[in-house]
């Protein structure tokens, strides 16, 4: 169960980093259009597991390659943008969100 400061600091971490992802996907990711689905912050906040979908898609390796050669400058970005509101920045995981492959797949299966 989170609780309501977990759940500020995971929707202000979602906007900002969404607005990055908008305003720099040209320059830092080669021109993929990248949304942040969801954001779960641990009971401690020092660690964000950020959940992501590319399109267009792309595999686990190059999803990995691609975003962890610029975790430093999207976290340098985002604490720039985010330091008046929390006392510590915390750690950025990212993981590859497929649910929307998974929802295809079913959808697959049922036709």
């Amino acid at each position: 169960m989170e609780s309501t400061r977990q759940k500020r600091v995971a929707k202000l971490i979602q906007k900002e980093l969404g607005d990055i992802f908008l305003k720099e996907s040209k320059t830092l990711f080669e021109g993929k259009m990248i949304t942040v689905t969801q954001v779960r912050m641990s009971s401690d906040l020092s660690l964000a597991r950020v959940y992501l979908s590319i399109f267009p898609g792309v595999t686990k390796d190059d999803f990995n390659r691609l975003i962890n050669d610029q975790k430093k400058k999207i976290r340098y970005e985002l604490s720039r943008r985010i330091h008046n509101q929390l006392r510590a920045m915390p750690e950025l995981a990212f993981f590859l969100d497929d649910s929307l492959d998974y929802i295809e797949h079913i959808e697959k299966l049922l036709k």
